[in-house]
């Protein structure tokens, strides 16, 4: 270990680059070029290091709490700009600059274990000393190892090493799915299909299960929207400016919610900075699709602007048109979503404490004017504004951390009918507040996390839905703990949920008995992960969850426009209870990775708008929310090849069946069995790759529900890595839908009218700075 010297002050970036305060410049307005551009020039201004020197050794000189080093390539042994370093223990990160050199700040302790990842290579994860500078060494891999996931987990751990199955899109893979919404960005995952009304709207749906039965998180914390309410609610989220994306599928109710009946999908952006980056760090990237005539770009950047004292500051602007496909346009489905973002801290040696606000706007079309629809297209406005507290402190004695959050967030939602009549409106407040302890090795315990949540939430209604004002508050406390019996690891959870809402006033209604109402439930999970070999592991899991009924599935009565619906309460609704069995096997080689999943998810008083076949005076189809036992088994199965001279397989394929218990009737909108397969070739610099995306006709159908047909659609991707300046630069170009294939997903609502976007072309480019 180096000798111990006196602690330099930190080098701080010029802010000179940044936008002065009350800079007009900054106003967000709906034409191009978008302010995001001036955040664009950031990594021209600022001076990139030189790739012919390092300074490692100086900076190991400089600090003795730092981990430092430098990445190179194992074959040419040339400098990697542009990797992304982690220390697994604290989450704090740093990207490797022109030199490939890297440095962070972490708390005192001897060894630190980090993780490497760079585009093009293998991802490495080694242990090193503070103070003593690592050189990392990066093999050339086409098919790069498992991402590490951070969501329902207690410790970061690869995606091949959790009991769940999980997936993960970070760095190029990111970017070679990024999407206009986040549901279209994880369609590739096994299990995960796509609900829609239109370009703006796209739900995910996990194992059949989507609204609030899937829990979207944005660092963590939940989005607070109405996606819930209706097929027609866009989620309140973008994933151009994503870090990363987790998707966790099957129940995780421990550490989350116990509503996560179908997965957890969580954006990490890091809006509360962890740790005081020693030169400016960010990104930049645009993007364009033919189909929609879209256009759009996201610019971050975090600077330090003390020792102790980080700045994150993100613009993200996306504009389209309406939806081309190979039958016409649809009509009414434009979008223009922007968003703005800031966020900052203290840090210490202690841990970090901050807090960040996010606005997001997205003005989006529902399509209309056809046969069954509504007479005209419907202009949406969603606005999200969103403001976060969160501490983490490392008081030792057995504790790695105690977590602290807390945030309030305010969510309008207003659809209009032309000309410009107001024909629903949803409003949604929400404050929550959150403590988690975190520890390790307590007894037979190698890790483990004790926590307690509170919230308290308003729902408002207006317009032509008729739903009363209600206030809703929970409160909830959670125990989960690994116990680790070499070749077993074995998780195990508890939590106990409280549920009360209390509507505006207590009436009788056409619906029922309008009253407040209170639910509680313990939910758990218990886990097993066997590795029968090196590269052979088995795991199984079951939990049991529960889900009480929203507002809107109590308490509405009236025409819910926008999603072409009457909807119809049911005050008398009782909870979901949902038992979930997963059992899996995984194959992780260096040129081989398989993994098969079976599960069975029963659910007792699964609750649906059940159509009823009659119409309503507005002549609007009339939709009832019934609770009846369901059941929804299937499989998942993926298989990666890292073949010879760079070329690589990846095949997919999911299924699941849903049914009502009692009359073994089908339940409604349950994706069809479907798969992908992709062809590649991947050297260091560039890479292209052939898919198809495949799935079955659907004909087990609900009530009233259209079958669809199968498909295949053909595309082609490649991109381009380059280091210029010192710093990563990715370009990346799709062609999807090669053929113009006039297909239709089984979970698209307007399907009848209109199918799925034809032939377009899709470029992205991307600065890591």
């Amino acid at each position: 270990m180096a000798p111990r010297a006196s602690k330099a002050p930190r080098w701080r970036p010029s802010l000179s680059a940044l936008p002065a305060k009350g800079n007009k410049s900054m106003t967000i307005s709906g034409r191009f070029p978008v302010p995001f551009l001036l955040l664009g020039v950031i990594p021209t201004v600022i001076p990139a290091p030189s790739a012919g020197s390092t300074h490692v050794e100086q900076q190991a000189a400089d600090t003795l709490n730092d981990v430092v080093g430098i990445v190179r390539s194992a074959e040419s042994g040339v400098p990697l700009a542009g990797a992304m370093v982690v220390v697994l223990s604290t989450g704090g990160s740093a990207v490797t600059h022109g030199d490939g050199s890297f440095r962070i700040a972490v708390p005192d302790a001897e060894r630190h274990r980090i993780r490497i990842d760079r585009l093009g290579y293998a991802a490495a994860t080694v242990e090193v000393g503070q103070g003593e500078p690592a050189a990392v060494d990066l093999e050339v891999a086409a098919i790069p190892l498992p991402d590490v996931v951070v969501t329902a987990v207690l410790s970061p751990t690869a995606a091949n090493e959790t009991i769940r199955p999980s997936a993960v899109f970070a760095q190029e893979k990111l970017q070679r799915r990024l999407a206009a919404t986040v549901a279209q960005t994880v369609a590739s995952v096994p299990g995960v299909a796509v609900g829609s009304m239109g370009p703006g709207t796209s739900q995910p749906v996990i194992r059949g299960l989507g609204g609030d039965r899937i829990l979207m998180l944005e660092d963590g914390q939940r989005v607070g929207d109405v996606v819930n309410s209706g097929a027609d609610h866009a989620t309140a989220l973008s994933p151009s400016s994503a870090r990363r994306i987790e998707v966790i599928r099957g129940p995780s109710a421990i550490l989350y919610g116990s509503n996560a009946l179908g997965g957890v999908i969580n954006v990490v952006r890091e809006e509360v900075p962890r740790a005081v980056p020693y030169r400016a760090t960010g990104f930049t990237s645009l993007q364009g699709r033919t189909a929609t005539r879209a256009v759009g770009g996201s610019s971050q950047i975090t600077v330090g602007v003390t020792e102790h004292v980080p700045l994150r500051v993100e613009v993200t602007k996306e504009q389209g048109g309406d939806l081309r496909t190979p039958i016409g346009t649809l009509a009414g489905t434009q979008t223009d979503t922007w968003s703005v973002a800031a966020g900052t801290s203290w840090v210490d040696d202690w841990g970090y404490a901050g807090g960040a606000f996010r606005y997001y706007s997205n003005d989006y079309g529902i399509p209309g004017g056809f046969l069954g629809g509504h007479t005209n297209p419907v202009r949406t406005e969603q606005e999200r504004a969103a403001g976060r507290f969160r501490s983490v402190i490392r008081p030792g004695r057995g504790f790695e951390a105690i977590e602290l959050d807390a945030g309030y967030t305010w969510y309008r939602h207003n659809e209009w009918e032309p000309p410009d009549i107001l024909g629903t409106l949803f409003e949604r407040q929400i404050a929550s507040g959150e403590a988690r302890a975190r520890h390790a090795g307590w007894g037979p315990f190698a890790s483990g996390a004790v926590g307690a949540r509170v919230s308290w939430e308003h729902f408002g209604f207006g317009g032509a839905l008729y739903s009363p004002n209600t206030r809703r508050r929970t409160q909830a406390a959670y125990v989960l703990e690994e116990i680790q019996l070499d070749p077993v690891l074995i998780e195990a959870g508890l939590r106990y949920d409280r549920v009360e809402l209390e509507p505006n006033k207590e009436e009788m209604s056409d619906i029922g008995h309008i009253r407040a109402r209170s639910f509680s439930a313990v939910s758990g999970s218990l886990g097993a992960l066997v590795r029968v070999t090196g590269q052979f592991t088995l795991g199984a899991s079951v939990g049991r969850a529960f889900r009480t009924p929203d507002v809107h599935e109590l308490y509405s009565e009236g025409p819910h426009l926008a999603a072409n619906s009457f909807d119809v309460g049911n005050p008398s609704l009782e909870t979901e209870t949902g038992l979930g069995i997963d059992v899996f096997g995984r194959i992780t080689g260096q040129r081989l990775s398989v993994e098969v999943t079976w599960f069975r998810n029963t659910i007792a008083g699964y609750i649906f708008p059940q159509a009823t076949g009659k119409l309503s005076r507005v002549l609007l189809p009339i939709y009832q929310f019934v609770g009846e036992d369901a059941a929804l088994t299937g499989f998942e199965s993926q298989l990666g090849w890292s073949m010879p001279a760079g070329f690589t397989l990846e095949a997919a394929a999911s299924h699941v069946r849903g049914t009502i218990r009692a009359t073994n009737e089908p339940l409604p909108f349950i994706p069809p069995l479907q798969g992908r397969l992709a062809i590649g070739y991947s050297p260091v610099d560039w890479f292209v790759e052939a898919e198809a995306r495949m799935a079955r006709s659907q004909e087990r159908t609900g009530r009233f529900e259209e079958p669809t047909d199968g498909y295949a659609v053909l595309g082609i991707s490649g991109g381009r890595r380059l280091t210029f300046a010192g710093r990563l630069h990715v370009v990346t170009l799709h062609l999807e839908n090669l053929g113009d294939t006039e297909y239709r997903r089984h979970l698209s609502r307007v399907k009848e009218i209109m199918p799925e976007a034809g032939r377009s072309i899709s470029l992205a480019y991307r600065v890591v700075f």
